[in-house]
């Protein structure tokens, strides 16, 4: 008997889990181009180059050129942290066995929704390209936030398909 794993286009399945249960990961994460540690990187870098433009110019006599240089940096430093604090954003849902667990990561604070495999139901929330609402037993979560809205509708056919165990 051969037997064939589902080919998915948004999740993955690593094999069996420890219980000897067929497991399926879907990770949504946000396009960062730039980490954390890279944006720390750059900061220091333009600090160090525009502390050394405004301590020149100070010191030939400009003085108001080293506020306006600390006050830049102190408004692009508050920028990048908003931005590194919503770089590791991203959705985690896992199937295994009969439940459905899904993880929401927003600026650090982890939302975590556990369902019945069986009475979980998947939609569209408003329409075409809106967020995929996952709801059963008086709870709903939304996802797909980190999915382009016009491939949201296939994320949530790919969802009820290994729902419904095929």
């Amino acid at each position: 008997m051969l037997h064939t794993t589902p080919s998915f286009r948004f999740a993955r399945a690593p094999g069996p889990s420890g219980q000897g249960q067929q497991a399926v990961q879907w990770l949504l994460k946000r396009n960062c181009s730039v980490t954390p540690a890279q944006l720390v990187g750059l900061y220091v870098s333009l600090c160090v180059v525009s502390l050394g433009i405004a301590g020149f110019f100070w010191s030939q006599g400009a003085t108001l050129v080293m506020p306006f240089a600390w006050l830049e940096l102190v408004v692009v430093g508050a920028a990048f942290r908003v931005y590194a604090r919503h770089a590791t954003d991203g959705e985690r849902i896992v199937l295994q066995g009969g439940q459905l667990v899904v993880e929401l990561e927003s600026a650090g604070r982890l939302e975590r929704a556990e369902f019945n495999r069986e009475w979980v139901r998947v939609e569209p929330k408003n329409g075409d390209g809106s967020l995929i609402e996952v709801s059963g037993q008086g709870r709903s979560v939304r996802v797909g936030r980190h999915v382009r809205p016009e491939l949201r509708p296939a994320l949530a056919r790919e969802i009820r398909h290994a729902l419904r165990g095929c």
